[in-house]
């Protein structure tokens, strides 16, 4: 029997196993498993080449005895990837993360017999969207002062600053050396060069975890020094090395530095400008740039509560390593498109890891709410808006917009700006039908007082 479009090789029922979850129970004919495997030996007869035989004329039987067991692993591989591929479609299923069957390793291919297996598989949830047309949304005016001016234009200056070595290390300084984070015997991260900040409170980052009590456990070391750091890893880690593991984190202190601020005419200097004005005409229009954005943001927010607050749905059990590292990758691209300096956005990170579930289920509703209303609202996105996003990431992080696209590349994180933009754009379909209060900041900030003590 040969398989053809209309042709199917096996069959499936499908049962409700928990929220979100589905359980397939497949089957593949026995004389389809017989066709397979002889259709596999009949291959490998025709390109054998065994040691006193030409190509193409070892005998079977040899051929069945020597190779019988990968040649039976394969074929089980190409129909279990062929029958579940047919469930999923048969059934129309919008599989989320990967399929886990406790049936199929022990499940053997035999010729004569049928091949049956079990998956369990989490699937979109699915709920009903709210109405959506004239939401009430409130946007704080922008009111630069030049306090920010003056706060901008010191962050540049520290920025465009020297290092300069230093004996001792003091809050704020740099101290980099060789980092070792282990769980047990388990070396989960081996980093030369790190860098970690001397905390200017109790609590710090290391290797991408927050430490509540950083200060304390790492002193005030000198190069040569090596320091010994203890916690718990974050439950919701997105290496699951680290979840909820007693960790051990050794590092070994090459040298400490000290950033001392670049001087204003230094500055200009590199700056090609002559006059403190221009400089701060420069800044005032970032900032301008900049508030847009948060402004944005801010709606955005709003329209993200209100999808959360308003639409029921049961999740998936599962919140799996992917889940959370979207979650984090979410973020990530969030404060880089905001212009967030990169120590503030690994802070930020490690903050997030520590999140409580509650926080990675708000996370992880809210990807599939904005996916539906993306669908519901025919949002699309192109490639010169992806390029765009990089583009305006790159700027605000000082940046190329190619070595960008490069990082992210490397760190596989693409999809993360992909879903961003397309987030972006189906919130922003709601709010272009919202009915947007402008208020000032004294307003604002009784409005978000409001919301948190609600």
């Amino acid at each position: 029997m040969s398989e053809t479009a209309t042709q199917r090789i096996s069959t499936c029922t499908v049962t409700d196993a928990g929220p979100c979850l589905k359980k397939l129970r497949i089957e593949v004919p026995a004389d389809v498993v017989t066709e397979r495997i002889d259709e596999s030996l009949d291959a490998l007869v025709s390109e054998a080449a065994l040691p006193g035989f030409r190509k193409g004329h070892a005998p079977r039987s040899l051929l069945k005895k020597r190779f019988g067991d990968s040649v039976r692993s394969e074929t089980k591989n190409q129909l279990v990837s062929s029958a579940y591929s047919e469930a999923i479609e048969e059934h129309n299923l919008k599989v989320v993360g990967s399929p886990i069957s406790e049936s199929l390793p022990d499940a053997e291919l035999e010729a004569g017999k049928p091949l049956i297996f079990e998956v369990d598989v989490e699937v979109l949830p699915q709920f009903d969207m709210p109405e959506l047309d004239k939401l009430a949304i409130k946007k704080p005016k922008f009111e630069l002062d030049d306090m920010a001016v003056a706060d901008e234009i010191e962050k540049i200056c520290l920025a465009e600053g020297d290092l300069e070595e230093r004996e001792s290390p003091e809050a704020g300084d740099y101290i980099s050396g060789h980092g070792i984070m282990k769980a047990g015997e388990t070396v989960i991260h081996d980093i030369p060069g790190a860098v970690v900040q001397m905390p200017k409170e109790a609590e710090g980052m290391i290797l991408g975890v927050l430490v509540s009590d950083f200060a304390k456990q790492l002193g005030k070391p000198k190069a040569g020094d090596e320091v010994t750091i203890k916690t718990k890893g974050p439950e919701h880690h997105e290496v699951e090395a680290v979840r909820d593991q007693d960790l051990v984190i050794t590092f070994k202190v090459d040298r400490i530095d000290r950033i001392i601020p670049a001087k204003l005419e230094d500055l200009l200097e590199r700056m090609g400008m002559e006059k403190r004005e221009q400089l701060e005409d420069a800044i005032k229009n970032r900032i301008e740039q900049r508030a847009h954005v948060e402004q944005q943001m801010l709606m955005r927010q709003q329209v993200a509560s209100h999808l959360l607050k308003n639409v029921e749905m049961e999740l998936p059990k599962r919140l799996t390593a992917q889940q959370a590292e979207r979650m984090l990758g979410r973020k990530r691209a969030e404060l880089m498109y905001r212009g967030v300096d990169q120590m503030e956005i690994e802070k930020n990170i490690a903050a997030l890891r520590q999140a409580s579930a509650g926080e990675a289920i708000r996370e992880t509703k809210l990807f599939f709410i904005l996916q539906k209303v993306a669908e519901d609202r025919g949002v699309q996105i192109q490639q010169a808006e992806i390029e765009g996003a990089i583009a305006q990431m790159a700027f605000r992080q000082g940046v190329r917009p190619e070595q960008l696209r490069q990082y992210l590349i490397q760190n596989k994180q693409i999809g993360t700006v992909v879903q961003q933009v397309l987030e972006h754009k189906a919130l922003d379909s709601i709010i272009s039908t919202a009915e947007v209060e402008e208020v000032s900041t004294a307003d604002w900030e009784a409005f978000v007082k409001s919301q948190k003590d609600a």
